[in-house]
């Protein structure tokens, strides 16, 4: 069994860059995705599209379950860039369809030494909330 998330797991400090509250929902949001730690693995050593994520073969080491459509994939992408997780990539057009870790995503995952541990049901409907029903 993997450990849970704590609330200490936030870095001290640079409390400009990332407050305890964007903190918390961006390790809610790698904790429920479906996305396993060698995916973050993956996009922080290359960029990747969503269909071209879809179209690899070795999909079980970077996803937890059924990969759903490249569509599926881009909408939890757009939302982990919301959250500051990944970043476009951009090349000498501009932004691209491929994603890469940021810093902050760095950090993240540093917090947790082997597998992102699975969210609790409370902790899934908290990202569910704070996903789809936002503060207006």
């Amino acid at each position: 069994m993997h450990p849970q998330p704590t609330n200490d797991t936030a870095p001290q400090g640079d409390a400009e860059e990332r407050d305890q509250r964007s903190w918390k929902r961006a390790e809610r949001a790698v904790c429920s995705l479906p996305y396993r730690r060698t995916f973050y693995g993956l996009v922080s050593d290359q960029a990747i599209s969503s269909a071209g994520f879809c179209q690899r073969t070795d999909l079980d080491r970077l996803f937890r379950g059924r990969v759903a459509a490249p569509d599926s994939v881009e909408n939890d992408w757009i939302w982990l860039i919301r959250l500051g997780v990944l970043r476009r990539e951009v090349d000498g057009q501009g932004l691209t369809e491929r994603v890469r870790l940021t810093p902050m995503g760095r950090q993240l995952l540093a917090t947790w030494p082997a597998e992102i541990p699975t969210a609790t049901p409370l902790q899934r409907l908290q990202h569910w909330v704070s996903r789809y029903r936002p503060r207006r």
